[in-house]
């Protein structure tokens, strides 16, 4: 919980460290070798080097070979050891910090006469440390990714769909970069992929309902697209700005307060991952701030719209727009509550969250443009060291801005995890139970209100293969799909397999 209070150092470097194991293991800490005595800055410098890249010449016996005392020649030939170990990391598309670069120079300088006369001759060495510096690629980016593979099956709901349904394998794959110009700031880059598109089993000729949304699902058609474009800095430790030009929602500033907002390891539906809420315009691109007000108290707002990049809409004519304020509140150790208003603008009257029914989502299909009012509320409570309670809830009120035709409409969740579960360090069992959007009342309406009342429940269960690996196996079913009485309750199925890199 109290991560979810915290502003994040948005600084990310790549380390990777060379260490190789040896006929006759090398000491990998200075400080093994009882001969050097510490104090002197060359000490200290050769010590963080070793301590980074284990390039010492050193042996478990705690002393050079040779002469016990370790003269300036033993030095200048650890020193030579070091560089010749970095030359190594580098070449294999390693990274070291400029600082650790900064050292071998001046190093190098003061032991230049010792470099000169040892076995292994060193020439020229600030050359060699400056070929190693202008080989690097960069010491602040990161690289990082995310493959999900999944077997899905569904069936039922005939009505409202065609009940044609098969067992698929879908994946979803998420290549990103990171990169960090100050240390408070960040530049993220994902490319995306996948092949679950044509609203998978929630299509016409399936189940023919956003109740059938699975987390994963891309909508693409095995295309490579531009997933998320996003710069954020922090203006001080308790704010942060954000500018997300691509792949934005609501959601990226203000904090969902979910459990299983993750597609790879939360929810396997897309109405249990968070709150329909935050969804609100399918916005594409945005900005907003999150303040740190106190230690216990958080004040979020974004701002975002869809399509615009096109100079006829713009930012202030898009047809789509969203306005979201939210405040966090953690006022006792365990539990972290928030409240949120969204205020949004739709050319053709539709929320676009993708969950609920149809007509719930659509707000009734008015066509007109509309002003919607939304407010919500969400809470986690960590009942016990494995137990989390979650819930958030929400109401839009949705008005023509051309005549009296209005749409209301609720939604909420509650949801239950067992964290680590049979002792085993980072599993989790999760229930959850809900109602999708439903339109509750409304007037002009081309379909009239929801005729009755969808229920979801979905179990799932998070299994870490390592840290790298976990397998979910999840079921959900949704009666009354659509919230309409007429139809069939469907139920769906999955296997996800996450892989983080």
């Amino acid at each position: 919980m109290p991560s979810a209070f915290r502003v994040d150092n948005h600084s990310k470097q790549l380390n990777r460290l060379g260490k190789r194991n040896r006929s006759r293991s090398q000491v990998t800490n200075v400080s093994q070798l009882r001969d050097v005595q510490p104090g002197d800055w060359a000490y200290e410098a050769l010590r963080s080097l070793v301590e980074r890249y284990g390039c010492i010449a050193g042996y478990p016996d705690g002393s050079f070979r040779g002469n016990r005392a370790l003269t300036r020649f033993e030095f200048a030939a650890g020193l030579n050891a070091c560089l010749q170990q970095i030359e190594r990391l580098i070449s294999s598309n390693g990274s070291i910090g400029r600082e650790d670069l900064e050292r071998l120079q001046r190093l190098s300088q003061d032991f230049e006469a010792e470099l000169g006369t040892i076995g292994t001759r060193v020439d020229n060495l600030e050359g060699r440390v400056a070929s190693l510096e202008d080989s690097q690629f960069s010491t602040t980016v990161s690289f990082g990714g995310e493959a999900i593979f999944a077997l899905a099956g569904a069936g039922g709901g005939e009505p409202p769909g065609q009940g044609e349904t098969n067992v698929v394998f879908n994946h979803l794959t998420r290549l990103g970069i990171a990169s960090s110009f100050t240390g408070k700031d960040r530049l993220r880059l994902t490319l995306a992929s996948g092949n679950f598109d044509d609203f998978g089993f929630a299509n016409v000729n399936s189940l023919n309902t956003y109740a059938a949304l699975l987390s994963y699902q891309d909508g693409l058609d095995n295309d490579v697209i531009i997933d998320t474009l996003e710069y954020r800095f922090a203006a001080n430790n308790r704010l942060v700005f954000t500018f997300k030009p691509v792949g934005f929602s609501l959601s990226s500033v203000l904090s969902a307060n979910s459990p299983y907002f993750d597609v790879g390891r939360g929810a396997i539906s897309r109405f249990g991952q968070a709150s329909p809420l935050f969804s609100i315009g399918a916005l594409s691109a945005g900005a907003g701030f999150d303040w740190l007000i106190t230690n216990k108290l958080r004040l979020q707002a974004a701002y975002g719209t869809r399509d615009s990049s096109d100079p006829s809409q713009g930012i202030n004519g898009a047809d789509h727009s969203a306005l979201g304020v939210q405040l966090l509140a953690n006022p006792f150790k365990n539990v972290v509550t928030g409240v949120t208003y969204v205020n949004a603008y739709a050319e053709d009257g539709r929320l676009d969250t993708f969950t609920g029914s149809f007509n719930a989502d659509s707000s009734g299909l008015i066509f007109e443009p509309t002003q919607t009012h939304a407010i919500g509320g969400t809470l986690q409570w960590r009942l016990a060291p494995n137990l989390t309670l979650g819930t958030w809830g929400g109401w839009t009120f949705s008005n023509s801005v051309t005549s009296d035709s209005y749409a209301n409409t609720n939604t909420y969740l509650v949801s239950l995890g067992i964290s680590d579960i049979f002792g085993r360090e980072g599993d989790l069992l999760a229930l959850l139970f809900g109602q999708p959007l439903k339109l509750e009342e409304g007037e002009g309406l081309l379909f009239g209100e929801d005729n009755a009342t969808s229920f979801h429940y979905e179990v799932f269960y998070r299994y870490k293969l390592n840290n790298h690996v976990w397998i979910t196996p999840g079921f959900f079913m949704v009666t009354n799909p659509g919230n309409r009485a007429q139809n069939d309750t469907i139920y769906v199925g999955t296997i996800r397999t996450t892989f983080r890199f």
